[in-house]
């Protein structure tokens, strides 16, 4: 089978640094040429300013089937959104060419494709004519679309009344509910709410199911890695990965953050780190190492819910009695969020340690919420320290599909696993010894 959309040598190539004047009148573009041959004539010269060129694409290829769900990640200015509308036919490319086998509907920006002037049930209709249906198949889509957008009480108010999230809703369930078999949407889902992104995710996952084409662009990573079977990573105009969703991800995350990095884990020198405090003379933390437990960390990069092995590595010139390594994730604020100590683990306990000695922590199921910590790493002694560098390095926590919703946690410190059930029984339990209503009346009669 032929696949549904077809890219060959796509390319974008954009003008910077020089205006056009595409739309001026006639007789200001006859007085620039008039004042340019003045200027010729009198010997007088203008620097002139040279056009910059900057490919928003560059030489993409690539083809999908049908059915298949497709992720676009990249940084801002990758070319995501000029491969969209280049898709959804609102721009031409410079060169190569797109073939698209299919009825595509797009949703790329807030109010793309609505008339501002219209109600929101004359802009059904108007979308619905665009994409070559006849009215009577918009009657039976109607009252479908209706109650997805949630915007009933609203649908014969000119649509520039509305709200971001009321557009996003209608154009969503406009572009979702008129049968395409190809289905693009870029980042505007960003502006509905919580409640509303989960419905989103659904009809997508829906439409996937059903045989159609979806073609994604946001970045909310777990969302994309919950919903598509496939990713294309862009980077500078350029296609740089093709691949299963979770790859895209992972070559994505390592594009952006690992960056410069030299290894495959997170190695802390800490014999001469300079955050250690004066009063520690003798350096006997030698070394930190962070490990995902999967082959590395990628600068000090995690995602929540992975594994993670914390290695201390000390020197210890004189016997020790009863020494312990601790090591503590701390906010940016110096707040301490979870401290493992080595003394909590009855394997480790010692009467003496000297010499050479590395202290292993590994921690299952690393789950912090997204964002950045600093980690301090210390030797204790009972409740005294003997050697202490705070700050020691820092890690950036990042979000996973870790509940397999796409939805990323908000609020807490933390990201536990955990389970809910519905009960299905309507009434509420009552505490032991106290009566309904109704027992009370059958009492007092």
């Amino acid at each position: 089978m032929a696949p549904v959309i077809e890219a060959h040598s796509l390319s974008k190539k954009y003008r910077l640094g020089t205006s056009v004047h595409k739309f001026d009148r006639v007789t200001e573009f006859l007085s620039r040429g008039v004042r340019r041959q003045l200027r010729a004539l009198g010997g007088q010269s203008r620097a002139v300013q040279s056009e910059q060129w900057i490919w928003g694409l560059d030489n993409i290829n690539f083809e999908i089937q049908v059915g298949e769900v497709v992720g676009v990640i990249g940084a801002n200015g990758a070319g995501k959104s000029t491969l969209l509308k280049i898709l959804s036919r609102i721009t031409d490319p410079t060169s190569g060419y797109v073939w698209l086998r299919g009825r595509a509907s797009s949703l790329l920006e807030v109010g793309t494709g609505f008339h501002p002037d219209l109600t929101g049930r004359e802009n059904i209709y108007l979308n619905g004519s665009i994409l070559g249906m006849s009215k009577s198949e918009v009657d039976s889509k109607l009252e479908e679309i209706v109650a997805f957008s949630e915007i009933g009480g609203f649908l014969d108010t000119p649509v520039k009344r509305y709200s971001s999230g009321m557009f996003v809703r209608l154009a969503f369930a406009v572009a979702a509910h008129l049968d395409p078999e190809i289905l693009i949407v870029d980042e505007v889902l960003a502006v509905g709410d919580m409640a509303f992104q989960r419905k989103c995710l659904g009809k997508m996952g829906e439409a996937g199911r059903a045989g159609r084409t979806v073609l994604f662009v946001s970045h909310n990573l777990p969302m994309l890695q919950n919903l598509c079977h496939r990713g294309i990573v862009l980077k500078q105009g350029k296609l740089v990965f093709d691949g299963r969703a979770q790859e895209a991800i992972d070559f994505y995350i390592h594009s952006v953050f690992g960056e410069g990095s030299t290894s495959g884990n997170q190695i802390i020198d800490l014999n001469r780190h300079r955050k250690r405090a004066p009063k520690f003379d003798v350096p006997r933390l030698q070394q930190l190492s962070l490990d995902n437990g999967e082959g590395g960390a990628v600068s000090g990069v995690f995602p929540y819910g992975s594994p993670m092995q914390v290695r201390i590595h000390c020197h210890l010139e004189q016997p020790v009695d009863h020494v312990d390594a601790l090591v503590s994730f701390n906010s940016l604020l110096g707040d301490p969020i979870f401290v493992a100590n080595s003394g909590f683990e009855p394997a480790c306990v010692r009467d003496q340690l000297v010499g050479e000695h590395t202290f292993v922590c590994d921690i299952p199921c690393f789950s912090l919420v997204p964002g950045e910590y600093m980690v301090n790493v210390a030797l204790v002694v009972g409740d005294k320290l003997i050697d202490c560098v705070e700050d020691s390095t820092r890690i950036s926590v990042i979000p996973t599909d870790y509940y397999g919703t796409g939805r990323v946690p908000k609020y807490g410190s933390s990201v536990l696993a955990h389970r809910w059930s519905l009960d299905a029984g309507n009434s509420i339990p009552q505490p032991p010894g106290i009566n309904t209503l109704e027992e009370n009346k059958v009492t007092r009669s």
